[in-house]
């Protein structure tokens, strides 16, 4: 993939940046940072107003810890595309590494309303309401994840553990036994379901 992507590289703007572009992604999920990052200013350079150009450049500043410029980057891709659902996640979580919670929360029910099953959205949002200490919330956005990836062994152990700390045990067993069921090596979810049978 790197070598036909590199084939184009010296074509127009718009195919440069095309390419550049994925050679960024490719490299960013290989964690070449390095490389990434030059693909990404080759891309962003070739066309400024690529919003995919605009989210991988993000995404390897995100990288490094700069959570800031990241999302001028990801705002600039939403300007460009205010559909670019890669951009709305990922300045979602630039949001919640700034500890800006209520932004965070914004972007993300955005794109909840564009992607209404996404695990990863509806898992992001559950996590935004267990910062803002509203279990109830983070409960709601759980259940619905779960009837989106009814198997997920830490999905449910999380809806298990906010079940214990509101005081019900009934649901809280519940969770954690299905949890135990599809991952039984989990010490965490082996130790509250000793403790459980031991009341």
């Amino acid at each position: 993939a790197l070598e036909t992507l590199k084939m184009f590289e010296k074509k127009d703007s718009r195919v440069k940046s095309a390419a550049a572009t994925n050679l960024s992604f490719l490299y960013y999920l290989g964690n070449e940072l390095a490389q990434a990052t030059n693909y990404a200013d080759l891309a962003v350079n070739a066309d400024r107003y690529n919003p995919a150009a605009l989210t991988n450049k993000g995404n390897t500043v995100f990288a490094n810890g700069d959570y800031e410029k990241a999302a001028e980057f990801y705002k600039e891709a939403l300007r460009n595309d205010s559909l670019c659902t890669e951009a709305l996640y990922n300045l979602g979580l630039a949001y919640k590494k700034l500890n800006r919670i209520d932004e965070a929360l914004d972007f993300l029910l955005k794109l909840h309303a564009i992607l209404p099953n996404s695990a990863q959205v509806l898992y992001q949002i559950a996590s935004i309401y267990e910062i803002m200490e509203d279990p109830n919330q983070a409960i709601e956005w759980l259940l619905q994840l779960i009837s989106v990836v009814p198997t997920d062994p830490h999905v449910l152990s999380k809806l298990g553990k906010l079940y214990d700390n509101e005081g019900d045990k009934s649901q809280a067993f519940h969770y954690y036994y299905e949890s135990y069921r599809y991952f039984p090596s989990n010490i965490e979810v082996i130790e509250w379901l000793g403790a459980y049978y031991i009341d």
